[in-house]
């Protein structure tokens, strides 16, 4: 008997539905299961799985040659995610279950060998396929995805399986599907209390601010201060002030974490923005992702949220310049032998560095012992280019006891994080025509020409600086795209003397150049 059902292959960050067809022939002598369609190791394992977990659990196995067809037959197919759809097909294909109730159910699921079901990656975009798929009206998961699952709950009945015939009962309509108001509490209010609080740090005001307006302008930045003054501090409360992720947005990101096996269970949705921060010794493919089979690396896990790269000097040269593209476009591509992979990578990239190689370069309270030579080829680490690519450059200086000792009297991460929001809203309702921008640090030439119009002042102010500083085209559309987002802070509609003053002022290494 020949029948079939629906799983889903991930490729990238996508899952592409897929017909599994099973036909049970009865003919010859042995019993035989052959899988077919590019199936990898895993795959092709899932026999045996398959066979003791039908055997615990009542089933007859079918006998004689079995064919297992995994359509389209051109796309690799990896993983144990097919166990359970095969064996549901195994099944029907005996006469032990109606074939009927499979055509329009997609599977997904690992076999133990009591039959139980256990959770496997990317669940969250095989129920965004199957939510978008005509023909479905089931989708089981195994139990412990099932929080995943909850997305696809408002237009199709879910069900959660903890074993085959539980599955099975699914299928039958004997097991209560998902409740459907679970797809719209997914989409909750972030848990800001998780988030180390902006209150924490003590003094750094100028620091303070260029994060600021970083936030509201979704703009890089880069620290230079000595060990202990708060550049890693100061990073990791950076999520705490950035507004909440949209809808699109929170879907965008967990389904990079879902591929990954990143949810908790507890968290099927990404509630707040994604904080990354690498080793300095990570490569280039871990960095922008790669491997034989192409998946997301620490700048796509970053999208939508922050990477913070500390001793920034001290990662290899050849991790840093790849980074150079996906700043610019928002996205990272990966060709390989099989196929091209496009990952989302629009991120905000936090940056720290010491001054010198000691630490100590310009500190009051320590005398720095490197030499000129020493110093300079610690910072040509990092190439001109991608200094070009990142619009705020903070100095931080050591705290005085003062600071230190006295009592601090910052403000809230919430407080902040209210002036960003607001400052955002004006940038949504700027950029309404245009809905692949979301804020300025994203804005191309045309946008710059008719948002960041220059009266005389302002203009020679900034022919002035890149006389001054040498600055490249780059660096000048960095320096009008932060003077946009200073001046949306302000609640101003034209830029102010006062707002471009500021921006050159974060460009701390071009005017030490």
């Amino acid at each position: 008997m020949l029948t079939k059902t629906y799983s889903a292959a991930l490729t990238g960050i996508e899952a592409l539905p897929l017909e599994v067809e099973v036909n049970a022939s009865g003919r010859g002598e042995q019993d035989f299961v052959s899988i077919v369609g590019l199936p990898d190791a895993a795959v092709r394992e899932s026999r045996e799985r398959i066979r003791s977990a039908l055997y615990a659990c009542g089933y007859n196995h079918p006998s004689g040659a079995t064919l297992v067809n995994l359509a389209p037959a051109d796309i690799k197919k990896e993983g144990a995610g097919f166990d359970l759809p095969i064996a549901l097909g195994l099944i029907a294909a005996t006469g032990q279950l109606d074939p009927a109730l499979l055509s329009e159910a997609m599977v997904v699921g690992e076999l133990a060998l009591d039959g139980m079901v256990r959770p496997v990656r990317g669940v969250l975009p095989v129920a965004l396929t199957a939510r978008s798929f005509k023909r479905i009206t089931k989708l089981i998961v195994p139990a412990k995805n099932i929080s995943e699952a909850a997305v696809a709950a408002s237009r199709l009945k879910v069900y959660a399986a903890g074993s085959l015939p539980e599955a099975v009962a699914a299928l039958k309509g004997e097991a209560l599907p998902l409740d459907p108001s679970a797809a719209e509490q997914l989409f909750a209010e972030p848990d800001w209390a998780n988030i180390p609080d902006f209150s924490d740090v003590k003094g750094q005001t100028a620091a303070k601010r260029a994060l600021e307006i970083a936030a509201a302008g979704g703009h890089h930045v880069l620290f230079v201060g000595p060990p202990g003054s708060g550049k890693s501090m100061l990073a990791k409360r950076l999520p705490g002030i950035l507004p909440p992720m949209t809808e699109n947005e929170t879907l965008e990101t967990s389904r990079i974490h879902s591929i990954l096996g990143l949810l908790p269970p507890d968290s099927p949705l990404m509630k707040t923005r994604p904080f990354r921060s690498p080793h300095h010794t990570v490569s280039d493919a871990g960095l922008i992702g790669g491997g034989t089979n192409p998946g997301p690396g620490e700048i796509s896990l970053a999208h939508n949220g922050v990477l913070f790269l500390d001793e920034l000097p001290e990662f290899k040269r050849s991790v840093l310049e790849v980074l150079r593209q996906p700043i610019e476009s928002g996205v990272v591509t990966i060709s390989r032998a099989s196929g091209t992979c496009t990952f989302p990578s629009r991120f905000m990239l936090i940056a720290a560095m010491n001054p010198c190689p000691c630490g100590h370069l310009g500190d009051r309270l320590h005398v720095c012992r490197c030499r000129q030579m020493q110093i300079q080829n610690y910072r040509a680490r990092i190439s001109g280019p991608l200094l070009d690519r990142i619009d705020l450059h903070v100095e931080l200086a050591a705290l005085t006891d003062e600071e230190l000792l006295g009592k601090n009297c910052s403000e809230s991460s919430r407080t902040i994080r209210e002036r960003v929001i607001a400052a955002r809203k004006i940038q949504t309702a700027r950029f309404d025509a245009s809905p692949r921008l979301t804020c300025n640090a994203q804005m191309e030439s045309a946008h710059i020409l008719k948002y960041c119009k220059l009266d005389v002042t302002t203009e020679t102010i900034l022919r002035h600086a890149i006389h001054e500083f040498g600055l490249s085209a780059r660096a000048y559309d960095r320096i009008l795209r932060v003077s946009r987002t200073i001046a949306d802070l302000a609640g101003s509609g034209e830029l102010k003397r006062e707002h471009i003053f500021e921006a050159i002022g974060y460009r701390a290494l071009d005017r030490r150049n």
